[in-house]
């Protein structure tokens, strides 16, 4: 009798392992069979875009007119991108800018220019298309900073999809 014991718990314990092995098994067959009738979310990438949602960190957009040259969005940046050149007017005694500039390629887009700037001069758009062959291109002066991007809902050759 006392040999007995030991095998009947063995064969318990086995057929405890083998019921919760049976149910893993089944609950990851329901779950792929979840996904199974899902709907794919490709899309045709040139004729089909996303909308970007509302807080979507895109390229930066900036306005010359608003700008002190504080330099405070070169003091928050994590890696001193923002390139400000400016001039003392002495006989008004303010700064004024000459040359403001951004080079993307560098650019981590973690918002903090925009979340500092005291002027609200920067602003993040929804523009994500910024490939380009050479890398050089990448870096942003004032007038490219400033070009407003198209609305993907504005342009009305691509079909937009909401996900």
């Amino acid at each position: 009798m006392q040999d007995m014991f030991p095998m009947v718990t063995g064969f318990i314990n086995y057929g405890q392992q083998t019921v919760r092995a049976a149910r893993y098994i089944g609950q990851s067959f329901m779950i792929t069979l979840s996904h199974a009738n899902r709907l794919p979310v490709t899309i045709q990438y040139p004729y089909e875009k996303l909308i970007t949602s509302e807080r979507f960190r895109g390229r930066i957009h900036f306005e010359f007119d608003k700008c002190i040259a504080c330099e405070v969005c070169v003091r928050v940046c994590p890696i001193d991108l923002p390139v400000v050149d400016w001039k003392l007017e002495t006989d008004i005694r303010k700064k004024r800018l000459l040359n403001y500039s951004i080079d993307f390629g560098i650019c981590i887009f973690c918002g903090n220019c925009v979340e500092y700037c005291p002027t609200n001069c920067l602003s993040m758009t929804e523009e994500y298309e910024l490939s380009t062959y050479d890398r050089h291109e990448l870096n942003y002066n004032q007038i490219a900073l400033g070009r407003l991007p198209m609305p993907v809902i504005g342009d009305y050759t691509i079909r937009t999809i909401q996900l």
